[in-house]
């Protein structure tokens, strides 16, 4: 759409300007977020984290979901969990435990089954991530701009414990490899915090069971061109090893392999691909 500005009298028009077009907001149509909180000996934090979830208020009064996959715990997650739920029948907690330990990734696949949300963000349970921010990241989503948001840990003035070089360059070297591949310039490719749309990633067929699950979903979504990837800035309270972090070298090396590998997909996946953006 374009705006013819006023002439002088008797002049030629002073100039031709567009007029900025912004799409509606789309809150009406944000009903419920669902939020899977994947964990995995992680009692002394869940019940901080499930209490941080349910104080955050989300913006026009969006409705929360809470699914909670437990991946075989050997310690007293399971006890917490289900104590929280008694001390809180009011909770929207939704609890599914895993009998046999699988992976992070496994425990979202599962989650992702349960999940009833218009939307849909993934929690870690160890309080690296602060879930007030919830807010941040619905804010480009709500304003009509983008279809999926990253919570990057390397951007913006918010807090941001101070730890390992060696961790930090490792996140940034394989951000820098994932971007090489999906064309995408990220600045925290591997982030928990991605919020989108719930159909989004139901339709995108995923197989990686344990860390490299965030890898594999970077490069897939990469290949839906009428997606909107937006960032924005987050807070990052990061744990050490001995506090708790679970993930190793070899899970970067697996990383590594799967950007790779999941960049070359088979015909089959890059048919559902197509027609899901044809949808």
């Amino acid at each position: 759409m374009r705006e013819t500005l006023s002439p002088p009298a008797g002049g030629k028009p002073v100039r031709i300007t567009p007029r900025h077009v912004k799409r509606p907001p789309v809150y009406q149509k944000i009903r419920k977020l669902s939020i899977v909180i994947p964990c995995y000996n992680e009692a002394s934090t869940i019940a901080i984290i499930l209490d941080k979830i349910i104080d955050t208020e989300l913006v026009y009064n969006i409705e929360k979901e809470i699914i909670v996959v437990n991946d075989c715990s050997k310690d007293d997650t399971d006890l917490m969990i289900r104590e929280y739920m008694e001390d809180n029948p009011e909770a929207p907690i939704y609890y599914i435990r895993h009998e046999i330990n699988q992976g992070k990734g496994a425990a979202i696949h599962t989650g992702l089954r349960a999940v009833t949300g218009d939307y849909l963000l993934i929690q870690d349970a160890d309080l690296e991530y602060d879930p007030k921010e919830y807010n941040l990241l619905l804010d480009p989503i709500l304003d009509g701009h983008a279809d999926i948001v990253y919570g990057s840990r390397f951007m913006g003035g918010n807090p941001h414990r101070i730890l390992f070089f060696w961790h930090t360059l490792g996140n940034k070297v394989l951000t820098f490899i994932s971007n090489v591949f999906t064309n995408m310039n990220l600045t925290d490719a591997h982030t928990c915090y991605k919020l989108m749309r719930t159909a989004t990633i139901r339709s995108i067929p995923l197989k990686e069971k344990r860390f490299a699950f965030d890898a594999e979903l970077n490069v897939k979504l990469s290949r839906i061109a009428e997606l909107r990837v937006y960032e924005v800035g987050i807070s990052y309270y990061g744990r050490t090893f001995a506090e708790g972090k679970k993930i190793r070298f070899r899970d970067a090396i697996r990383t590594t392999f799967c950007i790779v590998k999941y960049s070359i997909f088979s015909k089959k996946e890059r048919k559902m691909l197509e027609e899901y953006i044809n949808v």
